[in-house]
C-alpha cells in the first residue's frame, strides 16, 4: 500500500520528484568532491606520529604566524599548487591538511590526491577545533 501511495505522488508531484532526485545527485556529487576522509585532531595526530607524516597548514600567513601546529608545513591554499612539489617527500605518508575551520581542506586535499599522494586527510574544525581542545600550538610572542 505504501509503495502504491508512493508512486502515486510522484506520479502526481513529477516536478517537485524530479526536483527531489537532482538535489540528492548534487548532494552526492558535492561530497565526494570534497576530497580526504576527515579526522579528529586526535587521530591526526596519530597519523603523523606513527607514519612519519606531516601537518599542512593551509592558512594565511598572518594566521599562521599567530599560533600554529609544531612541525607543520605552511604553504597558503592559493599557492598550493605552484608549491606541491614541496611536499613530495611526503607523496605516500600521511599528509593532514589543516585550514582555520575545516572547510577549505576538503578542496586542498583534493588537489593532493589528484597530484598523486596517497594518504590524503583533512582535519575536522581545523585550527578552531585544534585550538578548543587546548591542543599545545606554536605562538609567536
Amino acid at each position: 500500500m505504501n509503495l502504491e501511495l508512493f508512486l502515486q505522488f510522484a506520479a502526481q508531484q513529477w516536478i517537485l520528484f524530479a526536483a527531489l532526485i537532482v538535489l540528492i545527485i548534487m548532494l552526492i556529487r558535492h561530497e565526494s568532491a570534497q576530497g580526504a576522509q576527515a579526522l579528529t585532531p586526535q587521530q591526526s595526530i596519530g597519523q603523523v606520529n606513527s607514519h612519519d607524516g606531516v601537518f599542512l597548514d593551509i592558512r594565511e600567513a598572518a594566521d599562521y604566524k599567530k599560533s600554529h601546529i609544531a612541525d607543520s608545513v605552511h604553504i597558503p591554499n592559493a599557492k598550493l599548487g605552484a608549491r606541491i612539489n614541496e611536499l613530495d617527500h611526503y607523496k605516500d605518508k600521511p599528509v593532514i591538511v589543516v585550514c582555520r575551520m575545516g572547510q577549505t581542506a576538503g578542496a586542498a586535499s583534493k588537489q593532493l590526491l589528484d597530484a598523486g599522494f596517497s594518504q590524503v586527510y583533512k582535519m575536522k574544525g581545523g585550527m578552531m577545533e585544534w585550538e578548543a581542545l587546548q591542543l599545545p600550538v606554536v605562538t609567536k610572542a
